[in-house]
């Protein structure tokens, strides 16, 4: 595994476990109807969080570890990562005011306190991810793990509270799945000058077009992953409004390996730019392939579990209303499966600057998924074929387009300081 993997992991082992606690304990105040708003409202955050934000991490941290590499400081990169990020988060929160009445009317049953809550959520989240895309491009992974926790802990104190004093509204829930960010965010966040060193500056080229891309293609990845819930929800008629909250109980259990598997990639991007930066492309190759091996065995392990334990788990944690079939979780997991290896490889190409080929591949994963989902029958399968459809297909895509980058050079050009860190003549 990467360096920083177990710290990070511990943070999310801790992060997860009170998610899962929250959702568990949720759902069984607010019931399946009110709790499929609520998962909506999860399953958004987790969308505008890794789809949006994710990409300024990403890159913050790429792009200090690649100086890093180098000798250079990088406090002028993550100044240009803080702007950047800034004006992303001022556009969210605008388009979300602006919607705010179709989301009150078709997502959140004209729940207030939901959408204040995906408010609350885009802040801190983009807060986070600027702050943790630092502490990765330095390698201080232990303190990035540190803040995943203290998420967990508040947001796990905050729902215990809500359950002591019997609240059986979705809103308080969902006010908290945003407020919890946000003070693990000012609780932990010290000054950048502690922890980045002056360096040359940045310009706007060096992180802006990147960027861009990043942001594409993890939107399309987020969509790609997380489009279930919401697809069932808008796709269920009034009789089936209760499969939305199931859906998302049996996903939640499916994916463990998924969440899981986010401690390594937290830790394999900056790891793969430095060698990419540094020039060991054979180091950067065998990396990939031991990943590869290993998130397949993860991934075929946790689909012969969801299928053997995944109704019984769902059952324990939800309570029986929210049972879901093993075939049902046995495709829910395969797909994430799938999709850890495309990550593995778009992670890849990322560390190659290969971020329109990245794109791509997630493009390809959705269009495949949309399509699949239109064309099956059933509320339930057609969602779930088109997640494993699109997931399949976007690890393939990646796995050619990866194969085709490392088999040839770079063509783009030098970053600013003259290094090409993308001009690598790899053989997969």
């Amino acid at each position: 595994m990467p360096a920083g993997t177990l710290p990070v992991g511990g943070g999310l082992l801790v992060l997860g476990l009170s998610a899962y606690v929250f959702l568990a304990v949720s759902a069984r105040a607010v019931g399946p109807v009110r709790f499929a708003s609520l998962s909506v409202l999860w399953v958004l955050v987790y969308t505008a969080g890794p789809g949006l934000f994710l990409p300024l991490e990403q890159e913050t941290g790429r792009a200090v570890a690649a100086r890093r590499a180098r000798g250079l400081g990088g406090r002028p990169v993550l100044a240009r990562a803080a702007a950047l990020g800034s004006c992303l988060l001022a556009a969210l929160v605008l388009a979300a005011l602006v919607a705010r009445r179709p989301l009150l009317r078709h997502l959140f049953d004209d729940d207030g306190l939901l959408l204040a809550g995906l408010l609350l959520s885009i802040v801190g989240l983009g807060g986070a991810s600027l702050y943790r895309g630092a502490l990765a491009g330095t390698g201080r992974f232990a303190r990035y793990g540190g803040q995943l926790a203290i998420e967990g802990c508040l947001r796990l104190v905050g729902c215990g509270l809500l359950a002591a004093a019997s609240v059986n509204a979705a809103g308080p829930y969902g006010l908290l799945v945003g407020l919890a960010p946000i003070l693990a965010v000012a609780l932990t966040m010290r000054s950048p000058r502690s922890l980045l060193e002056p360096g040359p500056p940045a310009s706007w080229a060096e992180m802006s077009g990147a960027l861009a891309l990043l942001l594409v293609g993890s939107v399309l990845s987020q969509a790609l992953v997380n489009a279930g819930p919401v697809l069932v929800k808008v796709l269920a008629t009034d009789a089936e409004q209760r499969v939305a909250g199931q859906f998302l109980a049996g996903l939640i259990v499916a994916r463990v390996p998924l969440f899981l598997f986010t401690a390594v990639q937290a830790a394999l991007l900056p790891g793969l730019a430095a060698l990419a930066s540094a020039g060991r492309h054979q180091e950067l190759r065998a990396r990939l392939r031991r990943m590869s091996v290993m998130v397949a065995l993860i991934g075929v392990i946790g689909s012969v579990g969801a299928f053997a334990l995944g109704p019984l788990v769902v059952r324990i944690f939800f309570g029986a209303a929210f049972g879901l079939g093993r075939l049902d979780l046995l495709y829910l997991a395969a797909a994430s499966a799938a999709y850890m290896l495309a990550l593995v490889w778009a992670q890849g190409l990322i560390a190659l600057r290969g971020h329109r080929l990245a794109a791509l591949g997630w493009l390809i994963g959705v269009a495949v998924h949309l399509s699949v989902t239109a064309t099956t029958a059933g509320l339930l399968p057609r969602v779930e074929f088109g997640f494993l459809a699109g997931t399949t297909s976007a690890a393939g895509a990646m796995l050619l387009l990866l194969a085709g980058r490392t088999a040839r050079p770079s063509l783009e050009p030098a970053d600013p300081n003259g290094h090409n860190p993308a001009s690598v003549g790899l053989e997969w």
